[in-house]
């Protein structure tokens, strides 16, 4: 089988992650002009794979949940603009088309996974066992709710995957690796390298004298681009959703204490319980351990420790009826009296024996204190119910060329105004802009509407409306330069600091070429000579950056050099040697099952660009433009 696939799969998370994998490997492949392309097939679906719908709600999440995590690797926020300058939506699209693709292909097949067989591989992951070895199911709830994960969403999502491992291992199994290609994978990745060099900081550039008024006008009208006002745009903004249509006012009070006594649980806090549990292989073994723990021979947690269990590793934590998702398991856990042993539950992942520990009552919060809560909540039902018909009139009133600050008056609903913003969401003086709703789906946007256009409305991530109206557009415009003269002063200032050390840099590695010892090159410098042995690519070491030990890599041995180290910082080098160790025979490892997985990606994406033929794709572009967040 594919052992690139196998060792993915050996973790829960890699199951998951080997999901998205399979839709970025056609990223590269156009999906788009593969059958038609229908833009009339209902707003609600984006694409159709076969007899599989994607929808907009699926696109919308997958963008979303795409661009929240860019944003977590690169450390800031990513603008819609951005995300589609980096081809994320279409990523993202491809991706569900690929998963739908395969999904569609294992039902042509008849692959299935079975629920005992979801449970077994649930069972077998390594990372729900516990010390002893064996499945613990505390572990397992604590790694869905640290994912976020519910547990019908995550056994779901494991026979997906399950399935899809299984026609993709049947496609790629056993695939060769020819010698020739481990030889040069092995000598690309084996290899190490020394080096002498000299690191220039900021300060060999020595002193920066303040330029000329010349030199910054220079400067400035070589850059004016670096230094131009943004198109800003004034605009009105009216929302209608749930929250804002709703009148709780109008809710009188016996309907809102019908909805209390209905269901009086729903305000206030459910009785939790601390339940502490041993797995048994088997019905038997349990029943025997109970017998015991009754007789008064083996107290509770002497069974554990015959069991390998630590006794911290008994509690399987304080829970709600509603938080345990073995029904078994809760309706046993509730009924037992404190300090009890339960009879043997048979539960999901085994049979067990519980106790319950210890018992928070639950409480309900009087009428009193909800009742306004209660209001909103069902003002919030009835505004949902009727939300279409408000949207309907608004828009009929829209088609009659109604401003949206006479509709917002009228109909009682906020008008947001915002005096002046930029694409980014920020006001002139640089700051954000609050108050924007669905900043990431308005903002393009408000920037791709005319000025007295009629523009359609965009939904929200609430299911509601937004309408807009461009007041004022301020185009963008070069600052004249004595409003930026310290900002051109400043960047002048650090590209002369990178001129400087760029030019002594190259310098000192023409020096060393020459023959001339790095100690003395390094003390005319005023810096200090240094060398740096077992340098791998891709991996810093002794100062040196990624980058600079690539540029290491690149020139011959005995040979010279110099490159970035860092912001502010040149290397000037002299590569001392370079060694490849022998391959083996018989011990490619890594280097084999890397390029095998590389070998199977190919192989799939070719499998998977003839079954979307085969399934027949088609896109809806405007319903897609509309998902990730209006048209563009």
């Amino acid at each position: 089988m594919l052992q690139g696939f196998r060792a993915a799969s050996q973790s829960w998370l890699g199951k998951i992650v080997i999901t998205v994998v399979f839709g970025l490997l056609i990223a590269g492949l156009a999906i788009f002009g593969i059958g038609d392309i229908f833009r009339g097939s209902g707003s609600s679906t984006v694409a159709t794979v076969g007899s599989t719908k994607i929808s907009a709600e699926a696109v919308r999440s997958a963008y979303q949940n795409q661009i929240q995590r860019l944003a977590r690797q690169v450390r800031r926020p990513i603008t819609p603009d951005q995300a589609r300058a980096l081809g994320l939506d279409r990523e993202v699209l491809s991706a569900l088309v690929t998963e739908a693709t395969l999904d569609q292909k294992t039902r042509d097949l008849g692959l299935r996974v079975s629920d005992d067989t979801v449970i077994r591989l649930i069972k077998e992951e390594p990372a729900f066992k516990g010390a002893n070895g064996a499945f613990d199911i505390a572990l397992f709830n604590d790694t869905l709710r640290q994912a976020g994960l519910s547990e019908a969403a995550f056994v779901q999502e494991q026979r997906a995957v399950a399935a899809r491992l299984q026609l993709a291992e049947a496609i790629t199994a056993d695939l060769p690796v020819p010698l020739a290609v481990r030889e040069a994978i092995h000598r690309y990745t084996a290899e190490r390298r020394a080096a002498a060099f000299i690191l220039l900081p900021e300060s060999a550039a020595g002193e920066i004298p303040a330029p000329t008024d010349e030199e910054v006008k220079t400067y400035y009208d070589e850059h004016r681009s670096a230094f131009r006002a943004p198109e800003y745009r004034s605009v009105n903004l009216l929302v209608l959703d749930p929250a804002t249509l709703a009148k709780p006012d109008a809710v009188t009070d016996a309907e809102a204490r019908a909805r209390y006594d209905a269901d009086k649980s729903r305000y206030g806090t459910p009785e939790r319980r601390t339940i502490q549990q041993i797995v048994f292989p088997n019905e038997a073994d349990a029943a025997a351990a109970l017998a015991r723990i009754r007789s008064g021979e083996a107290p509770f947690e002497s069974i554990a420790g015959e069991r390998g269990l630590d006794p911290k590793s008994l509690d399987l934590g304080t829970f709600s009826r509603s938080e345990l998702f073995d029904p078994a398991v809760a309706d046993a856990a509730f009924g037992l009296q404190q300090g009890v042993v339960s009879e043997p539950v048979k539960g999901r992942f085994g049979t067990v024996l519980l106790r319950v520990t210890a018992i928070e009552p639950g409480s309900v919060k009087p009428y009193e204190e909800v009742a306004g809560q209660i209001r909103t909540e069902i003002a919030r039902e009835r505004a949902g119910d009727n939300l279409e018909k408000v949207h309907d009139a608004i828009e009929d009133q829209r088609a009659g060329a109604k401003p949206l600050a006479e509709i917002a008056r009228e109909r009682e609903l906020p008008l947001i105004t915002v005096a002046s913003v930029d694409a980014q969401g920020r006001d002139p003086q640089g700051k954000p802009v609050e108050g924007l709703p669905d900043k990431d789906a308005v903002l393009p946007a408000l920037f791709r509407a005319e000025m007295g256009a009629d523009s359609e409305a965009l939904r929200t991530r609430s299911g509601g409306y937004v309408w807009y109206d461009i007041v004022k557009v301020d185009p963008a415009h070069d600052r004249p330069l004595p409003e930026v003269r310290d900002d051109v002063v400043a960047q002048w200032k650090a590209e002369e600091v990178e001129r400087r050390l760029s030019a002594k840099a190259r310098e000192a590695a023409e020096r060393l070429d020459k023959g001339e010892a790095i100690e003395a090159v390094a003390s005319s410098l005023g810096l200090e000579a240094k060398t740096a042995s077992d340098l791998a690519r891709g991996r810093a070491k002794d100062g040196l950056t990624p980058e600079s030990i690539g540029r290491i890599f690149a020139t011959p041995v005995d040979k010279t050099g110099s490159a970035s180290a860092g912001d502010k910082v040149r290397v000037a080098f002299k590569v001392t040697s370079a060694t490849v160790p022998p391959l083996a025979a018989g011990s490619q490892g890594n280097v084999e099952q890397q390029f095998r997985s590389a070998l199977a990606d190919d192989i799939l994406a070719q499998y998977i660009a003839d079954a979307r033929k085969e399934a027949g794709v088609s896109i809806n572009e405007s319903a897609f433009r509309r998902a990730i967040g209006g048209e563009y």
